[in-house]
């Protein structure tokens, strides 16, 4: 089985304060994307793609003036479905957003929650990016190949941290490389993490033998010697790392993650019109476009109903997958 989806920021509170609005050429204050209290939501810790995003956008927003005084914040739990309960349950609010993607998905059908992405307003796809496989730098693998080897020898003794629970990306991700691999996904040791933050203290602390996770998450650590970067998931190379791609590695699939954003239900037209407009400015400013470089992300834009359109193929995607998958 091939999936791809077409591709992936909130512990404590976060407010980022500037000064106040200025009412010059090609603000917030002309494009009507001010939305003053305006609060984006993370599903889950600090240090993980979700977060990295949400923070990142704030960050952008705000040093372009779209609009001011954004507050990030984190609430985990359960897969992204805890934050998506309270997304859900804050009807009518316009100035509420919720970074979120393909974890939240998965998430959804393995805690079998009453919430789900249907009950939100969908506001934009923003960024698709390849999952990579990652080693610690003291890590005696030293290719895909040694791994994918020891890996076939005892699934259960070589286990996986993923960044999301299961159905999420970094857990389908290594699923599907598994099963590509001739090992049956239900042997699989895959070990849970609630973000890239905590997984990455356990690649390091050789709690796990490797780890899956988005490249935005572990670029600077790759960089910086600390992890060992065996594969991307894509169907492509990135450009600027040495790694192969799974199909090179001689595994007969490929995965991409995407991430996006979401409000709550009820919204009225006016409110729902400004999110959007806040959002296209940001998708089109350089300043985006500067932050999706540096992070290895892709530009994958999709607003409104479109992105809802999406949403509900993910939906049913994911679904078969993991029954496809026996999980």
């Amino acid at each position: 089985m091939r999936l791809r989806t077409p591709l992936a920021l909130l512990g404590s509170a976060l407010l980022v304060l500037v000064g106040p609005p200025l009412l010059s050429s090609g603000t917030g204050a002309d494009t009507g994307t001010q939305i003053p209290g305006l609060r984006f939501m993370v599903p889950n810790t600090p240090g993980g793609g979700y977060d990295i995003t949400a923070r990142t956008m704030a960050k952008n927003a705000e040093d372009g003036e779209l609009t001011h005084n954004i507050e990030v914040f984190n609430l985990p739990g359960a897969g992204g479905t805890v934050g998506l309960t309270r997304l859900v349950g804050e009807h009518g609010n316009g100035k509420l957003a919720m970074s979120m993607g393909l974890g939240v998905v998965g998430a959804v059908h393995t805690n079998k929650t009453p919430r789900t992405l249907a009950d939100t307003t969908p506001i934009a796809r923003i960024t698709e990016e390849s999952d990579i496989v990652v080693v610690g730098k003291d890590s005696p693998y030293r290719t895909i190949g040694e791994l994918i080897d020891a890996w076939r020898a005892d699934p259960a003794k070589v286990p996986v941290g993923g960044g999301s629970s299961p159905g999420g990306p970094d857990h389908l991700a290594p699923m599907l490389m598994a099963k590509a691999a001739g090992i049956a996904p239900k042997t699989v040791n895959y070990v849970p993490f609630d973000g890239g933050g905590e997984l990455l203290a356990s690649i390091l602390g050789d709690k796990v033998a490797f780890g899956v996770s988005g490249l935005g998450e572990y670029l600077d650590q790759i960089k910086a010697g600390e992890l060992r970067l065996l594969a991307v998931t894509g169907p492509e190379r990135i450009p600027g790392l040495d790694a192969p791609t799974l199909r090179e590695s001689g595994l007969d699939t490929d995965f991409t993650n995407w991430r996006g954003v979401v409000a709550p239900p009820g919204l009225s037209d006016a409110e729902r019109a400004k999110l959007l407009a806040f959002f296209d400015t940001l998708h089109d400013s350089p300043r985006w476009r500067e932050s999706l470089e540096k992070n290895g992300w892709d530009d994958a834009y999709l607003p409104g109903d479109e992105f809802g359109e999406f949403l509900a193929e993910e939906d049913r995607r994911v679904d078969s997958v993991l029954k496809e998958l026996g999980l």
